[in-house]
């Protein structure tokens, strides 16, 4: 404003606020120590201050690492021995908290009796358990004498078993926690199917059986042979699709007598007996049908 050299518009502004006492002055700069008193003035009660010390400077990479949800959880070992006129055989199944089944199966070849062959099969399961690095264990039998003379419960007068529950009492000493449970032996079909199974077959002594693998088949095995039945069939290409909708619709006598006849039926008929039917079948049968009704495939 103090310039000689003034516009017009800035010269008319002088004269209208010459009336007044108005001084101009240059804007100074905001203080840091401002800023931090009214900070200050205002500080939080749950405030801490940061810590910029790093004492694991060293370390390249930091990360969590989940547990394990099975580290814990007991796993189960069935077992069951099986001593009969063809022989002696031994049975185990362990079990994970997953689910997973560890089958394992021995034939003896020595004399023994019904009861020795019961602590064989636990101790094949037992040591099985310890080569896995097992912590917690629960065993489960359908011998009650094993079972409750390994709890303790029973005396062990049989001079045959009493080496045998001494062995077994040094191997518990590898779990964490280990507990014996009886078990009725209906429960216990797959340990005793593979006792049974050792206990009747013939196996030479160099020979080495792998491992049996069981499956579930849902199906018979003849559904699965789709290309041999393409190759020598001479059904027209409909034919799997009419079959298998009529098996749906429960025709299969009215199918195999006339499949024509039953193609030819009046649509008011056709309806009334898929009224029975699920609504999905009804819509999907009915499509085809029409088709193959409107086409004269037949």
């Amino acid at each position: 404003m103090e310039s000689t050299a003034l516009n017009g518009r800035m010269a008319r502004w002088q004269i209208l606020l010459s009336e007044f006492d108005i001084v101009y002055v240059n804007q100074k700069a905001v203080k840091g120590s401002a800023i931090a008193d009214f900070l200050a003035s205002r500080a939080l009660e749950d405030y801490e201050p940061l810590n910029f010390d790093f004492p694991n400077e060293d370390l390249m990479c930091i990360a969590t690492t989940e547990e394990d949800p099975q580290e814990g959880h007991p796993w189960k070992l069935n077992f069951d021995g099986a001593s009969n006129a063809m022989g002696n055989g031994i049975g185990a199944v362990l079990v994970s908290p997953s689910g997973d089944h560890y089958p394992f199966t021995s034939k003896l070849d020595f004399d023994c009796t019904n009861n020795m062959a019961e602590y064989e099969a636990c101790i094949m399961g037992i040591r099985a358990a310890i080569e896995r690095k097992i912590n917690v264990l629960e065993v489960y039998g359908d011998s009650a004498l094993v079972i409750y003379q390994l709890k303790g419960e029973w005396e062990t007068r049989d001079p045959k078993l009493i080496n045998y529950r001494r062995l077994i009492l040094e191997l518990i000493k590898e779990f964490d926690d280990i507990v014996f449970y009886y078990l009725p032996r209906e429960e216990n079909q797959m340990a005793d199917a593979l006792a049974t199974l050792a206990s009747m077959i013939k196996v030479n002594q160099p020979e080495d059986v792998k491992p049996i693998q069981m499956s579930i088949y849902e199906t018979p095995a003849h559904c699965y042979n789709l290309e041999e039945e393409e190759e020598n069939d001479d059904h027209p290409w409909y034919h799997d699709i009419l079959r298998y909708r009529c098996y749906i619709l429960g025709h299969q006598q009215e199918y195999s007598r006339s499949p024509k006849r039953m193609l030819g039926k009046k649509k008011g008929a056709f309806k009334k007996s898929v009224q029975r039917n699920s609504r999905c079948d009804i819509w999907g049968t009915y499509s085809l049908l029409s088709i193959l009704y409107s086409s004269n495939v037949c």
